[in-house]
């Protein structure tokens, strides 16, 4: 996905607050070898993209006033009631160098499965992204899980599903096989996905 910048020259609460009235977004753009630079984007430009799930994971293209350069969201700051954003960072993205990030997941086939059909369970998403580690270039816009094959009281971990080639699962408090979903039994989970859900 590409999106337009221009470089920022003023700076300050003052300076953001004129740019914002006049559709305006102050951003930045760190990481790599050069300084970070203070940038701006056009609000209804970057407000739509930052509608569509693949721009929060995937590579963008930034073109700064005719140059291209690849970089990575991550931080969007938006007003507390007011469908604006009023921040945005981004990070330089270097082709040879691991990145962490965070991707959807994405759920297929639970109406489908037994543990609706025929176990009348209800099946509760326990996760809705993952962060991962991997390449720019091995960078998955978002995870499948296929629930087609579940059944009542099951729960899918980390290590039932497949992750696409070179991306690998960045474990936090030492949790390297986490829950992802859980069929929950009508009337009340089983203990083990009672334990899971909390």
């Amino acid at each position: 996905m590409k999106f337009n910048a221009t470089l920022r020259s003023v700076q300050g609460t003052s300076a953001s607050r004129r740019l914002r009235n006049a559709g305006r977004v102050p951003a930045i753009v760190y990481g790599g070898p050069e300084a970070p630079i203070n940038i701006e984007l056009d609000h209804n430009e970057i407000y739509h993209a930052l509608r569509k799930e693949e721009f929060h994971a995937s590579i963008l293209d930034m073109d700064l006033e005719g140059k291209s350069q690849k970089v990575l969201l991550r931080a969007v700051q938006w007003h507390p009631f007011k469908q604006l954003v009023l921040h945005v960072d981004f990070q330089r993205v270097d082709a040879s160098h691991i990145i962490h990030t965070k991707v959807p997941l994405h759920f297929i086939n639970g109406d489908a499965s037994p543990a609706v059909k025929l176990g009348g369970a209800l099946i509760s998403q326990v996760m809705n992204e993952l962060e991962i580690s991997c390449l720019p270039g091995n960078l998955p816009q978002f995870i499948e899980v296929d629930l087609g094959k579940m059944i009542a009281g099951e729960i899918v971990h980390l290590a039932d599903i497949t992750l696409p080639k070179g991306v690998t699962f960045v474990a936090h408090g030492g949790d390297t096989n986490p829950a992802l979903a859980v069929a929950m039994v009508k009337g009340g989970a089983s203990a083990e996905g009672e334990a899971a859900a909390e």
